[in-house]
């Protein structure tokens, strides 16, 4: 299934080893692309918002328009990607995210770009990305051998942190000369590379997957698939709590910059120096032939001790250096989970799987936003991360007591059995 020309050269590369598919470099080539625009996007926004209402809890409140929708749909976006061709669905996606792109040019161009506008017009965002999500990632999973599944994950999330290196950078560079307006045109441009990557993709190399069968209750078996194993339930539990409460720098990180660190452009300097960790940390994730829970404990730990560390960084230039820890934890996690969950996962229910994963994830932001915007508005901007930081080290510590005791059971019990045969 790989070409001949890139065999040679990933075959003995632990990390990069499902790169020797030509379909995989297409897609990830042009979503690297996508999302530098999309996060420059976001960066925009937020600083736009920013200035337009001085507020943390109004970021909050975008951010939970932002992923509502994948909450309130994801689980039926991934009964969708099982049943229908996730190819097709992403084409149609990737297409309508950069029309929502060009609405939020021209309505910045044309002066009328309100907070009402920018609400309206993330509400989209989420509604078209809650349908993309699972739909995309399960395709990634067809384009590299069932062997190299956790390797693939680990190099998206790689592909989507590592381009918030670029994104957020560029914002903080351009938005002053250019204006925001055309940050949001540089967003619709850069959309052209992962549809056309998906166009590219040569059909004949993906690997067909059985679709799940019209009718049934999907949702519901996922949710017994989950629950059907005591390992899988407490996983997704210290998960959910950890995407809760763990990831909502994004709320605090603008109000932090313009207050605590005085000037507003460290917002996306540090937005890029946590990406350059998330890429580590998607790539040490991507050496491994497996993710086991050991490697999800500490990776949420880094993040859980890091975030504590930036909620009092005393300046700019300390932020950007504690900022590179976080986002290596804080990929690590969520690569090492998608990783995880492919390896415990039937072919036919990966979207699925995949969705509960994004609604734990991206879903809970609806929540963890807007309570990380009032603990920063009403107690302060440095409690609205260490709130979060905790909050993760107790999960953490949790599921890793749960998984030692579950040891030392399974221990006894294979014991007992010796003893009896």
């Amino acid at each position: 299934m790989a070409d001949t020309a890139a065999t040679g050269r990933f075959a003995n590369s632990s990390t990069f080893r499902s790169l020797r598919h030509r379909n995989v470099r297409l897609f990830l080539g042009g979503l690297a692309v996508s999302q530098v625009g999309a996060w420059t996007q976001f960066t925009a926004v937020a600083i736009v918002l920013d200035d337009l209402t001085a507020s943390t809890t109004a970021i909050g409140i975008l951010t939970a328009l932002q992923f509502g929708p994948l909450l309130l749909l994801g689980a039926h976006a991934g009964a969708f990607a099982d049943r229908f061709d996730r190819r097709r669905i992403v084409l149609w996606t990737q297409s309508a995210l950069a029309v929502q792109a060009l609405g939020l040019a021209v309505a910045h161009l044309a002066g009328v770009l309100n907070v009402g506008v920018i609400y309206a017009l993330t509400v989209v965002l989420g509604v078209v990305s809650a349908i993309d999500n699972p739909a995309r990632r399960g395709f990634v999973t067809q384009l590299a051998d069932p062997d190299e599944l956790s390797n693939v994950m680990a190099l998206n999330t790689a592909t989507m942190t590592g381009s918030r290196v670029f994104g957020p950078a560029i914002a903080a560079i351009a938005i002053g000369p250019l204006g925001a307006g055309w940050l949001f045109v540089i967003n619709a441009a850069t959309s052209v590379a992962i549809i056309w990557s998906i166009v590219a993709v040569d059909g004949s190399r993906v690997h067909a997957v059985p679709r799940a069968p019209a009718g049934g209750r999907p949702i519901r078996e996922a949710i017994g698939f989950i629950r059907s194993s005591s390992l899988i339930g407490p996983v997704f539990v210290a998960f959910t709590v950890v995407s809760t409460f763990g990831y909502n720098h994004n709320v605090s990180l603008p109000r932090m910059a313009d207050e605590l660190w005085n000037d507003p452009r460290w917002f996306g300097w540090v937005m890029a120096a946590t990406s350059v960790g998330s890429l580590a940390g998607s790539l040490l994730t991507a050496r491994r032939h497996g993710v086991g829970i050991s490697w999800l404990v500490a990776s949420a730990s880094l993040l859980g001790v890091a975030g504590l560390a930036l909620a009092w960084a005393p300046t700019g230039p300390a932020a950007l250096v504690i900022a590179v820890p976080l986002g290596a934890g804080g990929a690590a996690f969520i690569a090492g989970m998608n990783g995880w969950s492919q390896q415990v996962c039937p072919p036919d229910m990966r979207g699925r799987f995949l969705a509960f994963v994004a609604i734990a994830f991206l879903g809970s932001y609806p929540i963890g936003g807007p309570i990380t915007g009032l603990v920063g508005d009403l107690i302060g901007l440095s409690w609205s991360l260490a709130y979060g930081a905790v909050a993760t080290l107790l999960a953490v510590m949790w599921l890793a007591r749960h998984h030692a005791i579950r040891g030392t059971m399974r221990h006894v019990s294979d014991q007992g059995s010796t003893l009896a045969s």
